[in-house]
């Protein structure tokens, strides 16, 4: 059964930093992209970050670009958020996917059928 479980979200104030994880399972993991998604209330789900867990290749919303960056631990199937400089505009409910693609910039994920969501761990930047 592939499970992805999200950890690490919580409150912290504006310009503060929190890591996510996402742990993976149930798929080898070296065979797909695991992307970073969020939703905030009122609006539709954003793609923030993707990654290739074959070669390490990373991609990035406009809005978090130098502020977060993405990173996997294959020997531990995890992927993290690292999400420094956080904003308010930030809080959301925050998902991983696999897999993930990225066309003309913008993230995806995949469709129920065909790849697998976590649960959400929710971020919250106070002012």
């Amino acid at each position: 059964e592939v499970q992805l479980v999200e950890s690490g979200g919580g409150l912290v104030q504006a310009g503060g930093s929190l890591r996510l994880s996402c742990a993976a399972s149930g798929f080898t993991f070296d065979d797909y992209a695991i992307g970073w998604f969020r939703q905030a209330p009122g609006k539709e789900r954003e793609g923030v970050s993707c990654i290739s867990s074959s070669d390490g290749s990373t991609y990035y919303a406009d809005s978090v670009k130098g502020r977060f960056t993405i990173s996997s631990d294959n020997a531990k199937n995890t992927v993290y958020l690292q999400m420094n400089s956080l904003k308010p505009e930030d809080t959301a409910v925050y998902y991983c996917a696999a897999p993930c693609t990225v066309v003309a910039g913008t993230i995806y994920g995949p469709m129920e059928l065909f790849g697998s969501w976590g649960q959400g761990t929710q971020v919250t930047v106070s002012s």
